[in-house]
């Protein structure tokens, strides 16, 4: 199973926070209240997120954290990539050389990276700015149609 990690997912929130708010300057406060996550997280995936470029720090009395770009310009593989390193299923993609130990013997060497590319594009093509529009909760949705 994929599974991004919890810090992924916060960031995500975080940004999408951020996203309903175009250019405003929110500070890590704010943010630990509208969300709920921890103070400490919020704060460390803010840093990280600037040092990433993701989000531009404001400094000054009015200071705070605003992002960098555009929701709609930051795609979901960059929140990922920024967080949790290079997209890669397995060992063996992404220029990952000698980190499996069969790698020479095996019969899908090579073949992993087209998966790969497949994962990292659609990561690519959602934005920001798509993960910030909310989705009506399950019971305001229409209802989905048996099929025989």
């Amino acid at each position: 199973m994929l599974r991004l990690s919890k810090l992924t997912d916060y960031a995500v929130v975080l940004m999408g926070e951020m996203a309903r708010r175009p250019g405003a300057i929110t500070t890590a406060a704010e943010l630990t209240s509208r969300t709920g996550l921890p103070a400490p997280t919020v704060q460390k995936l803010l840093k990280l997120l600037a040092r990433e470029g993701l989000m531009a720090s404001v400094r000054g009395a009015a200071g705070g954290y605003r992002l960098a770009r555009g929701a709609g310009a930051i795609s979901v593989a960059e929140i990922i990539a920024a967080v949790d390193g290079p997209i890669a299923l397995t060992d063996c993609v992404g220029g990952h050389d000698g980190a499996c130990g069969v790698e020479e013997l095996c019969p899908m060497r090579g073949n992993w990276d087209k998966v790969n590319r497949a994962v990292q594009a659609a990561l690519q093509s959602v934005t920001l700015a798509d993960m910030s529009v909310p989705v009506p909760p399950a019971s305001a949705r229409a209802p989905a149609h048996a099929t025989a």
